[in-house]
């Protein structure tokens, strides 16, 4: 959806899909085929001889039982190359998640773009409040701000609604994203109590049977590892409750070139490959076949102050070497974009796009933290997730299909129009004036004086005027009245028994 721009007796409006999109661009190289064939195989000459850390006894005996390696003394898990190799196999290329309606599904596979805003924050910030602790009314804006936008594809965990203790957040989030959009929801892996009562709020919301649950992914959860080489106790019950539920997991090692992992960028990525393959091996012993993707997020560091930093050249290198691993092992995968700027300025704008480009040359399937993160993920910003929607509908734009037609070269324009003169009123022009080029959402293309008079507003604060706007408007969402009633007295009942305390 964008804000209508014309006068409606002008004619139509331009209808391009921003809700289906295949990337346009070839995948770009950060090392030879051969080096990367060199990391893959160190990631397993790693996990054979050193392993990993895993914290879940329940995860170490399904691994022993998979046939690896298993000190109870240290919680080392050494796993077999023959056992990755397996669930490589066994994990789907390809993986269809149902939105609320059918326009709202998404397919996860190489070559497909989805694309999320910033998640994570623990803080929200605006021109009209400022920087301020995420409450449960920042998070419902900000879903309502990525539900508007067709080129945001997923609801992310956008921020934390601080204002809501820890064992009922899970409620009142998953009450967000259901009233509040019709996107595929995220589920944070905090815990098996939180998790099965967020999967049984969005059954019965979905009005589905608990097999017919099973059978379709519905929602996704991310899971980071503890770099180095460590799967802690929610991350690794989050891969084994999501996996046999059959819902998706969204693997993302967060690695900082010469912080949690090696200074380089093939070092990083080469960890990073390690810990997402332990990952992704539980997940397929847990269930062969259950949904799963590659992901990586590593960035570098500042070394002098010892904050990530995001939009460098090095986090766009990492996300091309992931992308290169993402195609040696065939799944679908996530990067990421994002800024360490501390306000939504030309350096943040920079970062952003800059990260951005790096996860679409990399082939991302998933690229999270596209619009509105700011301080490195410290803050999700209502003025920069609308300024960086103008970017991401840019891109949409390029994966539009082209017109292959006679009519599209405008011959008979060219033969119209005399040397000198111009085409402002051919048939040719006159016939697409109105739907040829993107409309703008934040950009203002008026000359200078025009601008001026209009009150020099600048595009921060005309991001202002258009967040205000969408949430101004009410809410598109319509949810059956018997299943709005069903998901209030599951959150009233669940609350009076003291809801679920996260799992650390």
């Amino acid at each position: 959806m964008r804000r209508a721009r014309r006068n409606a007796s002008e004619g139509p409006a331009r209808k391009p899909d921003y809700r289906t999109l295949r990337n346009p661009f070839p995948p770009m190289r950060a090392f030879s085929d051969d080096h990367i064939a060199t990391m893959h195989a160190a990631a397993l000459k790693i996990l054979q001889e050193q392993g990993v850390k895993v914290l879940l006894p329940e995860a170490r005996e399904a691994f022993h039982k998979a046939g690896a390696s298993v000190d109870e003394d240290t919680e080392i898990v050494r796993i077999g190359s023959d056992i990755i190799n397996a669930a490589l196999a066994s994990a789907p290329k390809t993986i269809s998640v149902a939105g609320a309606i059918p326009e709202r599904d998404i397919t996860l596979e190489l070559g497909n773009l989805v694309f999320q805003p910033g998640a994570g924050a623990p803080h929200a910030t605006d021109r009209i409040k400022g920087r301020r602790p995420g409450t449960l009314a920042d998070y419902n804006d900000l879903t309502r701000l990525t539900q508007h936008f067709d080129v945001l594809h997923m609801v992310p965990p956008l921020i934390e609604p601080q204002d809501i203790p820890t064992h009922l957040r899970h409620y009142a989030t998953m009450n967000a994203q259901l009233t509040l959009s019709d996107k595929v929801p995220f589920i944070f892996s905090r815990g098996t109590p939180q998790v099965e009562q967020s999967f049984e709020i969005l059954r019965d919301f979905r009005g589905l049977s608990d097999d017919a649950f099973h059978a379709q992914s519905h929602c996704y959860t991310i899971i980071n590892t503890n770099s180095p080489r460590t799967i802690d106790i929610p991350m690794a019950q989050g891969l084994i409750d999501f996996a046999k539920a059959g819902q998706v997991s969204i693997v993302t090692p967060f690695t900082l070139m010469g912080a949690m992992a090696p200074i380089t960028v093939a070092g990083a990525i080469t960890l990073s490959h390690t810990e997402a393959l332990a990952a992704i091996a539980l997940t397929q012993i847990t269930r062969a076949g259950a949904p799963i993707c590659y992901g990586t997020f590593t960035s570098n560091v500042d070394m002098k102050s010892g904050a990530p930093i995001f939009g460098t050249p090095e986090h766009f290198r990492a996300s091309l070497a992931a992308g290169q691993l993402a195609r040696v092992i065939g799944l679908p995968w996530r990067s990421a974009s994002g800024s360490a700027a501390n306000i939504s300025d030309v350096q943040a704008a920079n970062e952003t796009q800059f990260g951005t480009w790096g996860c679409l040359m990399a082939g991302a399937t998933v690229i999270i933290h596209a619009a509105g993160w700011l301080e490195g993920g410290i803050t999700v910003s209502y003025e920069k997730l609308i300024t960086d929607i103008e970017v991401l509908q840019m891109v949409a734009e390029l994966c539009q299909a082209t017109n292959d037609t006679s009519s599209d070269l405008g011959l008979d324009a060219i033969l119209d129009v005399q040397p000198g003169g111009h085409f402002f009123g051919t048939p040719h022009t006159m016939a697409r004036y109105q739907t040829e080029f993107y409309a703008p959402l934040v950009a203002d293309y008026a000359n200078f004086g025009t601008w001026e008079e209009r009150g020099s507003v600048d595009a921060t604060t005309r991001a202002t005027g258009i967040w205000q706007d969408i949430l101004s408007q009410s809410n598109p969402i319509n949810p059956n009245p018997d299943r709005l009633g069903g998901l209030q007295d599951y959150i009233a009942k669940g609350t009076a028994k003291g809801g679920a305390a996260p799992v650390s």
